[in-house]
């Protein structure tokens, strides 16, 4: 005689197996998204809206009159600054990193990077947008790893 799965246990096991599903697809989600910001800056309140957008999320704005210090703080090289930084999750996410690289960080976690940075403010990154026109720009991981380049627009 073969033995048979009870339906019930058939139900338990898929309605766990979607559990587990849906608390992997919701990581990115339950971070908390803080961003620091200089005041008097309005393309850090664009990027925030294209990482909540882009990542169904809220992003915490926190104004802060001294930002070198804050990135110095958090270890975020000098040369990769840009006009905002946020922590998520464990990782500081320097200036307009589209939303994509910064789920692909928290989903992967590749070992040895503290975060992601994209240095300046490239025309046609997220929040920095005008009409068509677009730099090419690099999004570089940066940690105990060295630094390598994470990914790479348009």
């Amino acid at each position: 005689m073969i033995w048979k799965k009870p339906a019930l246990f058939r139900r338990s096991i898929s309605s766990a197996a979607l559990l587990v599903l849906a608390a992997c697809s919701n990581v990115a989600q339950a971070a908390t998204y803080t961003m620091f910001r200089d005041p008097g800056c309005g393309c850090c309140t664009n990027w925030a809206g294209h990482v909540e957008d882009g990542m169904n999320t809220k992003v915490e704005s926190v104004d802060s009159n001294d930002m070198a210090a804050m990135k110095t703080a958090r270890g975020v090289p000098q040369e990769l600054w840009s006009c905002h930084t946020m922590e998520v999750d464990g990782y500081i996410i320097e200036g307009h990193v589209p939303a994509e690289a910064v789920a692909k960080l928290l989903r992967e976690r590749p070992a040895g990077v503290a975060g992601l940075a994209v240095p300046g403010m490239p025309l046609g990154s997220p929040g920095m947008e005008a009409g068509d026109r677009v730099q090419p720009f690099e999004v570089i991981a940066f940690g105990s790893a060295g630094r390598s380049v994470f990914a790479s627009f348009p």
